[in-house]
C-alpha cells in the first residue's frame, strides 16, 4: 500500500499482490516456454488467472496447492489461517497430470487462441475427491446443483497447484475504459480524493431497490459509490454481462446520475462503475 492510499482498508490478507513480471523476467519466459508443455485455459480457468494476476484474489500467488485448498475445503482458511471462501484450482486432465513433476516442472499457460499468460511452477499435482469438495463447498452433491455439478462432472479430475508469474491479462475488447486492476482503482480513489467507499456488487441488473439501497447506504456513512457488476461466465438462464453493464449506469441516470467516463455524480456524491470479471465462483447456489 502506498502513502497515497495508505487511508484505504488494507486488500485482504494485508497485501495487493502483482503477478505480473518485469519485462526482462518476461523476456526470459517467453525464451524458456518452448521447452515446457503448454495447457490451454478454459472460459472459467481465464478469470481466475485474471484475478490472480491482479490481485483480486490477493493474497493468493498462484493456484492452490493441497494444504490450501483442504483447509478451504474443510474450514473455509488458507493454510495460514487467512479466510478464504472456495478452492481456487488448475483441473487438467490425466494425461496432462501425468506429464508433470511436483517441484520442478512448468507449464506455460495459454488463452485459446495460444498466447502465453503466464507460467505456473508446479508445486504439487494431485487427484482430489470431487464428490467431498462438492459437499464441503456447496453442501450440496446434486447434478441439479450448478456448482457441484460443475465440481464432480464437468471440471477436470487433476488439479496442480503452485505459483504463477504472469507475462500479461487476458485481452477484452469490451468495456475497456472501465477495466481497472485493483491497483489502478486504488490509484484513481487517491487521484479524485475518495476517502471513503462504499461497494455495492451485483451479478444482476441493478433494479430500482438495488439503486435506493445502493445510494442511502453511501449517504448515510458520507461515501463514494463504486457500483461493481459481475462480468464473465454466467448460466445460461442468466442476463448476458453486456446487458448487465450497460444497465447499471442507466439505473443510475434515472436516479439523477451525471455520468463523466467512469464516473458519476448525485447530489454531491461521485459513483464509479467498475467490472469484476469472475469463473461464475460462489457458494450461493452454484453462482
Amino acid at each position: 500500500m502506498t502513502a497515497s492510499t495508505s487511508h484505504l482498508i488494507p486488500p485482504h490478507g494485508g497485501e495487493l499482490i502483482q503477478l505480473i513480471a518485469q519485462s526482462e523476467r518476461i523476456a526470459e519466459l517467453k525464451a524458456h516456454s518452448k521447452e515446457w508443455p503448454s495447457w490451454d485455459l478454459t472460459g472459467r480457468q481465464l478469470c481466475d488467472l485474471e484475478l490472480l494476476l491482479t490481485g483480486g484474489f490477493s493474497p493468493l500467488r498462484g493456484f492452490m496447492t493441497r494444504a490450501d485448498y483442504e483447509g478451504v475445503c474443510h474450514n473455509m482458511r488458507l493454510a495460514d489461517g487467512t479466510l478464504w471462501p472456495m478452492p481456487i484450482t488448475l483441473d487438467v486432465t490425466e494425461d496432462f497430470a501425468k506429464k508433470l513433476t511436483s517441484g520442478s516442472s512448468k507449464i506455460a499457460l495459454r488463452d485459446p487462441e495460444g498466447v502465453m499468460l503466464a507460467v505456473l511452477s508446479v508445486g504439487e499435482v494431485w487427484q482430489p475427491d470431487r464428490k467431498a469438495e462438492a459437499k464441503a463447498v456447496f453442501g450440496s452433491t446434486s447434478p441439479a446443483h450448478p456448482g457441484s455439478d460443475y465440481v464432480m462432472n464437468k471440471g477436470n479430475p487433476w488439479y496442480v497447484g503452485g505459483k504463477v508469474e504472469g507475462l500479461q491479462i487476458p485481452s477484452h475488447y469490451d468495456f475497456r475504459n472501465l477495466r481497472l486492476t485493483p491497483a489502478e482503482l486504488r490509484a484513481e480513489f487517491a487521484r479524485v480524493g475518495w476517502r471513503k467507499v462504499v461497494a455495492f456488487q451485483t451479478r444482476n441488473p441493478m433494479h430500482r431497490a438495488h439503486v435506493e439501497l445502493a445510494f442511502r447506504a453511501a449517504k448515510q456513512v458520507e461515501a463514494n459509490l463504486l457500483i461493481h457488476p459481475v462480468v464473465g461466465m454466467t448460466k445460461p438462464f442468466k442476463v448476458p454481462p453486456i446487458h448487465r453493464q450497460a444497465f447499471s449506469p442507466a439505473a443510475g441516470h434515472a436516479h439523477g446520475w451525471s455520468a463523466r467516463g467512469n464516473l458519476a455524480r448525485v447530489d454531491s456524491q461521485e459513483s464509479w462503475l467498475l467490472p469484476f470479471h469472475r469463473g461464475t465462483r460462489s457458494r450461493r447456489a452454484g453462482q
